[in-house]
């Protein structure tokens, strides 16, 4: 019994790790394109797939200021 328990809880530790890291990639991609990063980082832990739409999908605000 405590063998399971042990193991329920490694599985749901694993599984908050890759779903935090997985937030990371629509903030990151956001970022990079001048929006931001925390607010995006926020709504892909609640919102995921929408958030990754997004991030790819919203205006690039730093392409005109470069260089």
């Amino acid at each position: 019994m405590l063998a399971s328990s042990a193991g329920v809880t490694i599985g749901i530790i694993l599984f908050a790790i890759i779903w935090i890291a997985l937030a990371f990639w629509p903030a990151r991609v956001a970022g990079r394109k001048g929006h931001s990063f925390f607010g995006y980082f926020v709504l892909s832990l609640f919102f995921f797939p929408l958030a990754i739409i997004l991030a790819y999908v919203v205006d690039d605000r730093t392409a005109g200021s470069s260089m």
